[in-house]
């Protein structure tokens, strides 16, 4: 009997592989892989963003608050294993989940 997969299984786990072929690349090069950079609030010169970075074996995303007079300071930070962030992402936004993989496969070609 063949096994059925769902199309949300099979994307996450395709995340999970363009994760694990970023992350052996991160760690050849120990250049972290800028995922995502998403604006929260703009005013002046300064903005709140959040920036997800691919690091060895990590997902981070931060929420930086820089720009103008103000000194760069990390607000929220959270770190996500490959195996769990795919998970947490499709939980959060289908849309940025999706977007994630075209770049990702863009990036790692």
């Amino acid at each position: 009997m063949v096994k059925q997969i769902s199309l949300d299984a099979w994307q996450i786990q395709h995340l999970k592989d363009l994760l694990e072929k970023g992350s052996k690349i991160v760690e050849k090069t120990n250049k972290p892989i800028v995922l995502y950079r998403q604006t929260l609030e703009e005013e002046d010169d300064s903005y709140q963003e959040i920036v997800c970075t691919l690091t060895k074996g990590y997902v981070i995303e931060q929420m930086v608050t820089s720009g103008g007079i103000l000194v760069p300071s990390f607000h929220q930070q959270f770190v996500f294993s490959i195996e769990e962030y795919p998970d947490e992402l499709m939980r959060k936004s289908k849309d940025r989940f999706l977007q994630m993989i075209d770049f990702l496969d863009e990036q790692l070609k």
